[in-house]
């Protein structure tokens, strides 16, 4: 089965704030196995924009460090998960993490 994960990134790691993120790393998996990782540019961030951009992507998982909770609502509504709370490492790592059950996700780190 594949699925395909996006990773806010600031310098090639996981930016604390969503919404301040200079590109995603998205990271495509089947079977439980990582096969391709694209670096794309999001659209000029404004409410709302991210989650329907990642959702026509294929995006079925966002791995954040902090995001508002509207924001989270409006990723259920296009029928993303979103994992918040996660510490900065590479978007392979947390992928792989994340398919290992390890992923250690903990308090939103935004507050609006």
């Amino acid at each position: 089965m594949k699925k395909i994960f996006a990773i806010p990134a600031l310098n090639g790691q996981l930016t604390q704030h969503f919404g301040h993120c200079e590109s995603f790393a998205l990271v495509a998996t089947e079977n439980g196995i990582i096969i391709d990782e694209e670096w794309i540019t999001p659209p000029v961030h404004q409410p709302g924009v991210y989650p329907k951009f990642l959702s026509e992507l294929g995006v079925q998982v966002v791995i954040a460090g902090g995001m508002g909770q509207k924001a989270q609502d409006l990723f259920t509504q296009n029928n993303i998960q979103v994992c918040v709370g996660v510490e900065p490492d590479s978007p392979k790592n947390l992928v792989q993490k994340y398919m290992d059950e390890a992923l250690v996700t903990g308090g939103n780190q935004c507050t609006h």
